[in-house]
């Protein structure tokens, strides 16, 4: 594959990118609504309706910060032609299937852009990353969770404190009800950012074909395209993992639920807006296990909890290093 190619070849890149979409909503399905399901306020086909919903309608909500820092800010757009687009996602894509085949609640996001810095530099040697957005990324997967975790925290302490003179039904009956605020928010949040991320892989192989003319943007039937992509995958679920989320990290009740997800959703809107790519599974786990924490330090399954930060550290070298294989398999192959 050269530099310049063909129609058919572009088309089929966009739907290999559309396809990591689809599966970032299957994989991250569970980001949307291991709470509300482990919670009983919703059942678990209800809940994927709702989550699908709002992650559809994200992008009337955010700008595109995020899909620019994918598109320009991970590796050089001089450095992007066929091959390594093809490296990253098939990269993004098997790491993906791995971990959701084992429940293991990885980050779609990091193993996208470990796909793009395996690619990039299986081609250009570590010239090709742009340092200054790569490491941003790298800090936002230590920030993303320590800020859910501190959040929802915080909210556990304030919501306790409003809540000490109502009767525990009481409790419980109100943030039923506004725990579907709060899903709300969290899978707007989960739209707005994790689908920016597929926008950004497309803008930029656009871009380098000159389908973009002189300056980098993002076309508006890529936006709808990438948003109905995830939502599609969210309808499909990702029960493994919501099971990971949901229930294994410690028992949540709708009080708990609704801190987790408001803290989560508070740190995404702020990411997103300020255009970092972070992951919504880190974000949720640093919420969850923020919420449990606050009842008690036992109250955390810290051994399943340790499993999944193992994890996180792995995704980005082990989805460069498939993305980098694809890329010299590829070029052995031509």
């Amino acid at each position: 594959m050269d530099a310049t190619f063909g129609l058919p070849v572009l088309v089929i890149l966009i739907a290999v990118a559309l396809l990591f979409d689809f599966l970032n909503g299957l994989h991250d399905a569970a980001n949307s609504i291991a709470t509300i399901v482990s919670t009983r306020v919703l059942r678990p086909h209800f809940a994927v309706f709702w989550a699908a919903f709002f992650n559809f309608v994200a992008f009337t909500v955010f700008g595109l910060h995020v899909a620019n820092t994918i598109g320009t800010g991970i590796i050089e757009p001089e450095v992007v032609d066929a091959t390594v687009i093809f490296s990253a996602l098939v990269g993004a894509i098997v790491w993906n299937v791995i971990t959701w085949a084992l429940g293991i609640p990885s980050s779609s996001s990091h193993a996208l852009i470990g796909g793009l810095v395996g690619g990039g530099m299986a081609k250009a040697g570590v010239s090709a990353a742009v340092w200054s957005g790569l490491s941003k990324t790298l800090l936002a997967i230590v920030l993303s969770p320590l800020i859910g975790f501190l959040l929802a925290l915080v909210l556990v302490a304030i919501v306790s404190w409003l809540s000490v003179r109502s009767t525990p039904f009481a409790v419980d009956r109100a943030f039923r009800i506004l725990q579907f605020a709060s899903a709300s928010l969290y899978s707007l949040g989960h739209g707005g950012n994790d689908a920016q991320k597929t926008m950004g892989i497309i803008g930029v192989l656009l871009y380098s074909q000159g389908h973009l003319g002189e300056e980098f943007h993002i076309p508006f039937w890529v936006v709808l395209a990438c948003q109905a992509a995830m939502a599609m995958g969210t309808l499909m679920g990702g029960w493994r993992i919501v099971r990971t989320m949901g229930l294994r990290i410690t028992k949540l009740t709708p009080m708990q639920g609704f801190c987790a997800e408001t803290g989560g959703a508070a740190t995404l809107f702020m990411a997103t807006f300020l255009g970092v790519p972070v992951s919504t599974t880190h974000t949720i786990t640093g919420a969850i296990v923020g919420v449990g924490a606050a009842r008690r330090m036992s109250a955390v399954r810290w051994n399943v909890a340790s499993s999944i930060v193992y994890a996180w550290v792995i995704t980005i070298p082990a989805a460069a290093a498939v993305a980098a294989v694809t890329y010299w398999m590829v070029l052995v192959l031509r």
